[in-house]
């Protein structure tokens, strides 16, 4: 794992599970190591979102806009990035991309922007006040 206060990434190792016959990395796998180097990276700032969940509260895709460049391919080393691009009251957007390890192929790069929730009305609320202040430090 790398981290800066403007830059985050989170190893993933290509499973066999995440291809597809031919040993290519599926499509839709792409967001499954985004979501979990989004994790980490709110990890990494002491935010558990499984404390907010039990509160009802949630960070949910509101809208993703991904472009693939690449296939990575089985057992391959990949580096996820984090990186706020936009951060509002009730919703910030990431700037992400999926690497090899050494940096020398990009395979993804998108942008995701999330809505925090209130899941019992579901509806939108403000970034609680101890997470706002940790992603305006580090955006």
């Amino acid at each position: 794992m790398t981290t800066t206060p403007t830059n985050f990434t989170w190893p993933i190792r290509v499973y066999y599970e995440d291809t597809d016959a031919g040993g290519v990395v599926y499509y839709a796998n792409y967001l499954k190591f985004m979501e979990r180097a989004r994790t980490e990276w709110l990890r990494q700032f002491g935010i558990e979102q499984d404390g907010y969940l039990a509160d009802g509260i949630a960070f949910v895709v509101r809208h993703v806009d991904v472009n693939y460049h690449a296939s990575a391919r089985f057992n391959a080393e990949l580096e996820v990035s984090c990186n706020i691009i936009q951060l509002r009251k009730a919703s910030l957007t990431v700037e992400q991309t999926v690497s090899s390890s050494d940096q020398n192929q990009q395979f993804v790069s998108g942008q995701v922007t999330l809505a925090c929730v209130d899941l019992t009305r579901n509806k939108p609320v403000a970034i609680p006040k101890p997470i706002m202040e940790v992603l305006t430090r580090v955006g």
